[in-house]
C-alpha cells in the first residue's frame, strides 16, 4: 500500500477533485430531502411498500444509465458483495428508515442515522484496511458523544414507546454495513453497474411487500405517490449514483463523514415543511456531531524540509 506525499495530504484528501466534491454535494442534498419526503409519505404506505415502490422507480432509471455501456461480469466474490450490499442497504435500510419516520420527525431521524458514518469510518479502517488516523478516531469519538445526547434528548421528548429510535439505529447499522460491502465491489466494477445491481437486489428483497404496495397505491393521494416517485428518482437513482462515483475515488471513511451535514439540512427542511423541530438536547448533540466531523477531517501538517 503506497503512502501519499506529505504535500498532497496536507492540502486535501486523495481523490477529492472538483467532480468528486460536486458528487458529494448532490448526494448530501438529495439524501437530506429524502428524510422530508419520507416523513410526508409515510402515513400512506407501510415501510416495506414505500421501499419497494421507491426501488422500482430507482431500478428503472438506473437501468437506463447502463444502456450502451460495457458490462463487466462480476466474479463470485463480487456478486456476494453486490447482492449483500443491495439487500442490506437498498432493502433493509430503506424499510427501517421508513418505519422510523412514522413516529420520529425528520431531523431527529437524520441525527440518529448519523451514527452510520461513525461506523463506516471505523469499519473501513479495520475491515477495508484504510487505517484509522488519530484525528479520525478523535472526531468519531466526539461525534459519538453527540449521538448519545441525541438519544437522551429524543427519549425525553415524547417519541412513543421508542420503536422509532430502534428502527433509526437499525437504519444506521444497515447503512454502514452496506457501504463497507459496496466499497470493495467498486475496485473493479463500474460504479453505475454496482449501483443498479444493488438496487435490483434490494428490490427483489422487498418483493414480499408487493401486495401492500398495490393496496396503498389504490388509496394514496397523488401527492404521496409523487413523493414515492421522487424518492426513487432523486435520493435513489441520482444520489446513489453520485455516491458510488465518489466512493470509487476516495476512502469510505473519509466519504462517510461528509454526510454529517445531512441532519442540519433535514432539521431546517423539517421546520419549514412540517413545523417540526427536534428536542433542544438532540440539536446540541447534532452540533457536537458536526464538531466531530471537523476534527475527523483534520490532517497533520507537512513537516518543513531542513
Amino acid at each position: 500500500m503506497t503512502t501519499p506525499s506529505p504535500g498532497l495530504t496536507a492540502q486535501r484528501p486523495a481523490g477529492l477533485t472538483p467532480a468528486v466534491i460536486a458528487a458529494i454535494v448532490v448526494t448530501v442534498l438529495a439524501w437530506a430531502s429524502a428524510f422530508i419526503v419520507i416523513r410526508g409519505t409515510a402515513p400512506y404506505f407501510s415501510g416495506g411498500a414505500l421501499a419497494l415502490g421507491r426501488l422500482v422507480v430507482g431500478a428503472l432509471l438506473l437501468g437506463l444509465l447502463l444502456v450502451g455501456k460495457r458490462w463487466v461480469p462480476p466474479t463470485r466474490r463480487e456478486w456476494l458483495l453486490v447482492v449483500g450490499y443491495g439487500v442490506i442497504w437498498f432493502g433493509g435500510y430503506n424499510v427501517a428508515l421508513n418505519v422510523a419516520e412514522k413516529s420520529l420527525d425528520a431531523g431527529t431521524t437524520a441525527m440518529i442515522v448519523n451514527v452510520g458514518p461513525i461506523l463506516i469510518a471505523l469499519g473501513a479502517g479495520v475491515f477495508l484496511r484504510e487505517g484509522v488516523p488519530k484525528w479520525l478516531a478523535i472526531g468519531a469519538g466526539i461525534a459519538f458523544l453527540g449521538v448519545v445526547l441525541i438519544g437522551i434528548g429524543t427519549s425525553g421528548h415524547g417519541v412513543g414507546d421508542g420503536t422509532g429510535v430502534v428502527w433509526a439505529l437499525v437504519a444506521a447499522v444497515t447503512y454502514a454495513t452496506g457501504v463497507l460491502l459496496q466499497k470493495p465491489a467498486l475496485r473493479r466494477l463500474p460504479a453505475s453497474q454496482v449501483t443498479w445491481l444493488g438496487c435490483v437486489a434490494g428490490l427483489v428483497a422487498c418483493l414480499p411487500f408487493a401486495g401492500q404496495l398495490v393496496d396503498a397505491l389504490a388509496e394514496a393521494p397523488p401527492a404521496a405517490i409523487g413523493g414515492m416517485v421522487y424518492l426513487g428518482a432523486i435520493p435513489t437513482a441520482l444520489a446513489f449514483s453520485t455516491w458510488a462515483y465518489a466512493l470509487s475515488r476516495m476512502p469510505a471513511g473519509q466519504l462517510g463523514v461528509t454526510t454529517y451535514i445531512v441532519p442540519p439540512l433535514a432539521i431546517v427542511l423539517g421546520l419549514i415543511v412540517f413545523g417540526e423541530i427536534p428536542a433542544p438536547t438532540a440539536i446540541i448533540g447534532g452540533a457536537i456531531c458536526l464538531v466531530g466531523v471537523a476534527v475527523s477531517r483534520r490532517r497533520p501538517a507537512a513537516r518543513a524540509l531542513v
